[in-house]
């Protein structure tokens, strides 16, 4: 499912909501103005080589998944909504393999999963599928394209997908899931997710765990009664319901 590419209006209108309801005026209109001097001192030459990131395992794998070479629109978008940075591999596997869970019987979901490296990763392990969701075209067909290219020996998902929606309004697969936010959206953005995930539940009752890296809005998920914070470290928290 296709969705058209947020316009930066209705982001901005978004963001300042969000903010000045929690924060008042003068806070907001002084975080966008960090926020938007971040952004310009972010375009100039040395910091774009800087968001090259951990460039390593694009060498490796030959993809394209550092935050380095997307669009001024794009970042800007992210600045509004969740900036673009690829998942650590090392703190990926060791999040994931803390779980202790059979990842036959869960989907791995990536809300907000930009360039797909979280989704190439998520395919060394044996889940019953792979499946991200990104609001930007550009990033949702660099994903696309990843997909199509990731070659691994340790590969044991051959189902991976990418598709390109608002996660905020994605209807959650009736299957046991593992929901993996890097912290992807605003308070608002990610309560309203919440809420559709918990009416999903007393839909169809089955397993969700919802892996939290950089959980900044942690609160949001600690006032949900659906959820239980089972682990916790300060760069990722974990959830499970039942």
């Amino acid at each position: 499912m296709q969705s058209s590419s947020p316009t930066l209006r209705a982001a901005l209108r978004e963001w300042w909501r969000d903010h000045h309801d929690r924060e008042g005026f003068f806070l907001a209109l002084r975080k966008l103005s960090v926020e938007l001097w971040e952004f310009l001192r972010d375009s100039t030459p040395e910091r774009e080589r800087q968001r090259y990131g951990d460039v390593d395992y694009d060498w490796d794998q030959g993809v394209n998944t550092t935050s380095a070479a997307v669009g001024w629109r794009s970042r800007l978008l992210g600045v509004l909504h969740s900036p673009y940075q690829p998942t650590e591999p090392m703190l990926f596997r060791e999040m994931v393999d803390s779980l202790g869970i059979d990842h036959l019987q869960y989907t791995f979901l990536d809300l907000g999963s930009g360039k797909g490296r979280t989704l190439l990763m998520a395919s060394e392990y044996p889940f019953r599928r792979v499946l991200g969701v990104e609001v930007l075209p550009e990033l949702n067909q660099i994903a696309q394209k990843n997909i199509r290219e990731f070659k691994n020996d340790r590969r044991k998902c051959e189902t991976v997908e990418s598709v390109c929606q608002d996660a905020r309004f994605f209807q959650f697969p009736d299957e046991p899931l593992l929901i993996y936010l890097f912290n992807p959206f605003l308070e608002s953005g990610l309560a309203q997710v919440v809420r559709n995930l918990e009416q999903s539940l007393q839909a169809s009752p089955r397993s969700v765990i919802i892996l939290y890296h950089n959980p900044l809005l942690a609160y949001v998920l600690d006032a949900s009664a659906a959820f239980k914070k089972t682990n916790s470290t300060y760069q990722y928290s974990v959830y499970r319901n039942g």
